[in-house]
C-alpha cells in the first residue's frame, strides 16, 4: 500500500490504483477554453465558400485560394509558436495571441470587398496557429504525469469535437436567419469568452529555457517526429478536401440544402464513440494500436465518401470516418508528446498543428482546383488516395520510427 496525500488529508490506495486527479479545475478549464477556441474559428468553416460565393461572386478557384490563405500564416507563426511557449511564460503568450486570435473577428464584419477579407482571413492564421499551440501545451502542462496519455486523449476530442459540431450549427442558425453577420458576432463573443476563461488559469511554473543556448532547427521543429508529421499531413489534407466543400457538394449534386449539418453531426457521434471505444486502450497506454485502427477505418470511411454518390454514403461515411479520426488525431498527439522532452513540448504541439495545417491548406488548394476543373467526384477521390498514402507510409516506416525513438 501506499500513501497519497491531497490538500489536508491523505488517503491509502492500492499499487494498481491511479492516485492524481485528471479533471482538476485548470483542466476543466483548459479544456474548455480550447473547445471555444476551435469552435469560433471552425463555426465559420462550412459556410464560407457560401458566403464569398453569394456576396463576392467568387469561383471556385478564388475560394480555395481565400480559405487556404490563412493556412501559411498559421504554418509560419506555429513554427515560432513552440518556441515562444517554450522560452516566454506561457499564459502570457496565450493570453496575448487568443486576445488576438478574438479581435480579428471584428474584421469579418468590417470586410466590404473580397481584397479586404482575404487580407483579413490571411493575417487571422497568425493569432489562430499561436493560441492553438499555446493552449496545447499549457493543456499538457496541467495534465498530472500518470494521467498525460489519457489526458491528451480527452484534450484532442475537444479540437475533434468543436470542428464537428460548429458547422452543425452554423448551418442551423443560417438556416433559421440567413445571416453569415450572427455567426460572425458569435464567433467573436465565444472568443472572448475563451480569453476569460484562461485568464484565470492557475499555470504550473516551468523552467525557463535558457538565453545562451544556440538557436537550431529543432527549437522549431521536433524532428524526430517529421515521419508522424508527414503521415498526419496526408489524413489532413484528405480531411481539407471534403471537410471545405462538403456543403457545395451536397447542394449541387444531392439537392442536400440543410443536410450538411446533419453530416458534421454525425461526424460528431463518431468521434465520442471513438473515445468510448478508445479511451481505456489509451489509459493503457496502448498508443499504437489506437492508431493502427483509426487509420483503418478513417480509410474505409473516405472510400465509402468518394465511392457512393447519395445520402447513405454522404452520411455513412460521416460516422466512420468520425470513429477513424477519433482513434487516430489523440493517438499521433501522444506519440509527438512522447518523442518530445519536458522542454520541447511546445515545439512538439507545434509541429503537429503545422503539419495538420499544411495538409488542410493543400486540401483546400487541391479540392477547389479539381472540383472547379473536373467535378467533385475526383477531388473526393483524391481525399481517399491521399489518406491512403498516410496510411501505407504510417505502416511502412512512421510505425517503427516511433518505436525507436520515443522518450517514454
Amino acid at each position: 500500500m501506499q500513501t497519497a496525500t491531497f490538500g489536508r488529508t491523505a488517503k491509502r490506495h492500492s499499487p494498481m490504483e491511479v492516485t492524481e486527479k485528471l479533471w482538476n479545475k485548470n483542466y476543466l478549464k483548459v479544456l474548455t477554453a480550447n473547445f471555444m477556441l476551435f469552435f469560433s474559428f471552425m463555426l465559420l468553416a462550412p459556410l464560407l465558400p457560401l458566403y464569398l460565393s453569394e456576396t463576392f461572386h467568387a469561383d471556385k478557384d478564388a475560394i480555395g485560394l481565400v480559405l487556404s490563405g490563412y493556412t501559411i500564416t498559421a504554418l509560419v507563426i506555429r513554427a515560432f509558436s513552440g518556441y515562444l511557449v517554450d522560452t516566454f511564460p506561457r499564459k502570457l503568450v496565450l493570453l496575448v495571441t487568443y486576445f488576438l486570435f478574438a479581435l480579428f473577428f471584428v474584421g469579418y464584419l468590417a470586410a466590404g470587398t473580397l481584397l479586404f477579407f482575404t487580407i483579413v482571413r490571411t493575417l487571422h492564421g497568425a493569432p489562430f496557429g499561436a493560441a492553438t499551440v499555446a493552449t496545447t501545451t499549457v493543456g499538457i502542462d496541467v495534465v498530472p504525469a500518470s494521467r498525460r496519455t489519457e489526458g491528451i486523449g480527452y484534450y484532442g476530442l475537444s479540437n475533434n469535437l468543436a470542428t464537428a459540431i460548429s458547422p452543425t450549427i452554423a448551418l442551423l442558425i443560417y438556416g433559421m436567419w440567413h445571416s453569415y453577420d450572427i455567426l460572425f458576432i458569435l464567433a467573436l463573443l465565444l472568443a472572448l469568452g475563451g480569453f476569460c476563461i484562461n485568464a484565470t488559469l492557475d499555470i504550473p511554473k516551468k523552467t525557463v529555457v535558457k538565453k545562451n543556448l544556440p538557436l537550431s532547427l529543432d527549437r522549431f521543429i521536433l524532428l524526430k517526429g517529421w515521419s508522424q508529421g508527414l503521415t498526419i499531413l496526408c489524413f489532413s489534407l484528405a480531411y481539407g478536401i471534403v471537410s471545405t466543400y462538403i456543403a457545395l457538394y451536397g447542394k449541387e449534386e444531392l439537392g442536400i440544402t440543410s443536410g450538411t449539418g446533419l453530416f458534421f453531426a454525425i461526424f460528431a457521434v463518431g468521434l465520442i464513440l471513438s473515445r468510448i471505444t478508445g479511451g481505456r486502450s489509451l489509459r493503457k497506454g496502448r498508443v499504437l494500436q489506437n492508431a493502427t485502427q483509426g487509420i483503418i477505418v478513417a480509410f474505409v470511411g473516405y472510400f465509402v465518401f468518394a465511392a457512393l454518390h447519395n445520402p447513405w454514403g454522404y452520411y455513412g461515411a460521416a460516422l466512420i470516418i468520425g470513429l477513424g479520426n477519433g482513434h487516430m488525431y489523440p493517438a499521433f498527439q501522444n506519440m509527438f508528446i512522447n518523442l518530445a522532452s519536458h522542454d520541447q513540448r511546445g515545439t512538439a504541439n507545434s509541429t503537429i498543428l503545422v503539419s495538420w495545417d499544411l495538409g488542410i491548406g493543400f486540401g483546400i488548394l487541391a479540392g477547389g482546383f479539381l472540383s472547379h476543373n473536373f467535378g467533385f467526384h475526383p477531388a473526393f477521390w483524391t481525399a481517399w488516395v491521399a489518406n491512403g498514402v498516410g496510411a501505407i507510409f504510417y505502416f511502412l516506416y512512421s510505425r517503427s520510427n516511433y518505436i525507436r525513438n520515443k522518450l517514454r
